[in-house]
């Protein structure tokens, strides 16, 4: 089975991260480092071991970065234990039990230097230009932010919260019966976000995983309380979970999937559209709104959406001028780097895994 997923975000309050729990090494038995800068084959060399791994048979998942979804960030081989995850900036990596557990892997030595030191003006101007762009696509995302939570807390004046728990109650009763056969560990994952292709979601990971899909239809952000109870009792009770918490606020879920079940439960609103075959399942969530409170607010609620969209179209145009700014730098580096030699490192590490296949 292959999964895709993200451990970075782009959000309102700066980005945030999930890598901590996710190199954990009481969780790996062995975890590559990838050190090196732009253009030095960080995402070749973890797309070589994804490849290799997949045709032997394994499960992989697959971590995409936020800025740029067709560049790995890591991969992991859950059976194993094992995974090579990018350890730059902005989500540093750093080895906690060398060799025992954890490793450097330096993809940076591939860089040709004496080619590379005339060119430092080059790489200076990308580089600023990169930065200033995340600077741009963050203040848009801090201002969308403040919007989505005005709405959000108007509607959550007149929510229902007893009929929420009085469903949430049958939920657990039906799906949650019996003991489960894991550990009962919460491991946390965003599923989406917005990246330089605008927001993006990789709802094929639940199609992978479940065969049972409830869908939350949910647009003003109120069906957290849901999915944390049913997350918490299914771990009470023995079972592993990936929770996929809102990406700007950590502590409220949007996602979550129980993969001994086969059961997942996904949040869909505008720009959130859940593409995968018909929900097992769906849960009106904005019914258990105040429906005169929402008539009440029809017209400012037009309003504050259309301001939440031109903000995150200016968000999404700062990610693509750092798109482009990045591209620009990594053709100044991708010529004066000895790709055989990294793809040879790639083979070598792959010879060392598949001894424990």
């Amino acid at each position: 089975m292959v999964t895709n997923f993200f451990l970075g975000a782009n959000s309102s309050v700066g980005f945030q991260s999930l890598y901590e729990g996710f190199v954990d090494p009481k969780k790996n038995q062995d975890v590559l480092v990838l050190k090196g800068g732009p253009g030095a084959g960080k995402s070749s060399f973890m797309k070589y071991i994804g490849r290799e791994a997949e045709a032997r048979g394994e499960d992989v998942e697959y971590i995409w970065c936020s800025g740029d979804p067709e560049s790995l960030d890591a991969v992991r081989l859950p059976r194993l234990g094992i995974l090579a995850v990018d350890g730059t900036a902005p989500h540093v990596v750093e080895p906690q039990y060398p060799a025992a557990v954890d490793r450097y892997v330096n993809l940076g030595r591939f860089y040709r230097l004496e080619e590379l030191k005339p060119l430092r003006e080059e790489v200076m101007t990308y580089t600023g230009a990169y930065k200033a762009a995340y600077r741009q696509a963050y203040r848009a995302l801090k201002a969308a932010g403040e919007v989505e939570r005005g709405l959000q807390e108007l509607m959550g004046t007149g929510f229902d919260k007893e009929k929420l728990r009085r469903r949430t109650a049958g939920i657990v009763a039906r799906e949650l019966r019996k003991q489960g056969g894991g550990t009962g560990e919460i491991n946390y994952r965003f599923l989406g976000g917005v990246t330089h292709k605008g927001i993006l979601w990789r709802f094929d990971t639940a199609e992978a995983m479940c065969d049972r899909v409830y869908e939350l239809k949910d647009s003003w952000g109120l069906a957290g309380e849901m999915l944390q109870t049913v997350a918490q009792t299914a771990a009470q009770r023995g079972y592993d979970v990936i929770a996929c918490p809102d990406c700007d606020r950590l502590h409220r879920l949007q996602h979550l999937f129980i993969p001994e079940l086969r059961l997942g439960f996904v949040t869909t609103r505008e720009g959130m559209a859940y593409t995968g075959k018909k929900p097992y399942r769906r849960i009106h969530i904005d019914a258990m709104t105040d429906q005169h409170l929402q008539r009440q607010n029809r017209s400012r609620c037009r309003f504050h959406r259309r301001m939440h969209q031109l903000l995150m179209e200016e968000a999404v145009a700062g990610l693509q001028m750092a798109k482009a700014a990045h591209d620009e730098l990594e053709k100044v580096y991708n010529p004066h780097v000895d790709f055989d030699g990294v793809y040879a490192l790639a083979r070598e590490e792959w010879a060392r895994i598949e001894k424990s296949l």
